[in-house]
């Protein structure tokens, strides 16, 4: 499969995102790694030239799960402004458009995590429950994940 859509612009980077939202009762699945403790964030990467974005979250949960799901519906877009904090785009804005599709669980659903960030750290995955106060990206999930709602939402995040 070709690059990730991710492009240099002036002194930072446009990424185009997606993300699987993965429910289990109220819990959504997030994934961790041990360098950023501090914060989850969704499963889900940059998509790569060529494919659509439902064909990159598909794969994107079979990389980061193990298991390959079918998505139900997209539930949002966000466009997104922060200040990256990987070995690749250190203290450099990002303009990210994302995609979050909610994924259809099995009721065995067991995801095994054998995946790494882009700078080669291991990653783990964890259920999150909205109430909890850890701190997870998107933050929009904290409160519309309690009432899914079949409409697709529009965000827009400026960490500017």
């Amino acid at each position: 499969m070709s690059k990730d859509m991710t492009v240099a612009c002036e002194n930072g980077f446009i990424n185009i995102r997606v993300g699987a939202i993965i429910m289990k009762g109220k819990k959504f699945l997030m994934v961790g790694n041990h360098i950023r403790d501090e914060y989850f964030y969704s499963v889900g990467s940059k998509i790569k030239f060529g494919e659509t974005a439902a064909e990159a979250v598909v794969r994107e949960v079979f990389e980061e799960t193990g298991v390959k799901m079918e998505i139900d519906r997209l539930g949002f877009v966000c466009e997104n402004y922060f200040y990256g904090d990987s070995k690749l785009n250190l203290g450099k804005l990002v303009y990210e458009i994302s995609y979050y599709f909610y994924m259809k669980t099995p009721a065995d659903f067991e995801p095994v995590c054998n995946s790494f960030t882009e700078d080669d750290h291991k990653e783990y995955l964890v259920w999150i429950d909205c109430n909890e106060p850890k701190t997870f990206y998107p933050e929009f999930f904290r409160t519309e994940l309690k009432n899914p709602v079949r409409e697709v939402k529009y965000f827009l995040e400026d960490k500017r």
